[in-house]
């Protein structure tokens, strides 16, 4: 499987749920089943059929999460000379030259995304568009609404 790009605040989010996972919530649904298991007849004990349902939604997402840490390459932008270049993991501000509005965004991997923190996908059109890019220079994403210019006013590699 093809390696995913990931920060490294980003897989250190997950390492924490994943030992979240491992050592309060496995153990607090298996208790659970336990106690379920005491009431009785099994085929018609919601509260046992509720604690399989939650055992199997926690095994998966330790599943899942472990997959994307076995196949993250963890970037760690901040061990990397800022030369003023838009690269993965960089934070950066760009300025709409239509709305005249300055926007900082810091390019993530795509589990880390999160547009109300202002953290883009390296897959979205607008990262995209900024990797390569240097300060000054003019980075054009095509939006449904047409096309729309950024320049870009800072880089940080922090």
């Amino acid at each position: 499987m093809n390696q995913i790009p990931m920060t490294e605040h980003g897989a250190q989010l997950l390492r924490d749920e994943l030992k979240r996972l491992k050592t309060v919530e496995r153990p607090r649904i298996v208790e659970a089943i336990a106690d379920a298991r005491e009431h009785g007849d099994l085929k018609e004990n919601a509260e046992y059929h509720a604690a399989r349902e939650q055992q199997g939604f926690c095994e998966g997402r330790i599943q899942e999460i472990e997959s994307k840490l076995s196949n993250a390459q963890i970037i760690d932008v901040t061990k990397v000379p800022n030369n003023g270049k838009v690269i993965f993991g960089s934070t950066v501000t760009v300025y709409n030259t239509k709305t005249d509005e300055e926007v900082t965004y810091k390019i993530v991997g795509d589990d880390e995304a999160d547009i109300k923190s202002n953290l883009i996908s390296v897959n979205s059109p607008i990262s995209r568009a900024l990797i390569g890019k240097e300060i000054d220079e003019i980075a054009t994403v095509t939006t449904p609404n047409g096309e729309v210019e950024y320049e870009v006013v800072a880089v940080e590699y922090k």
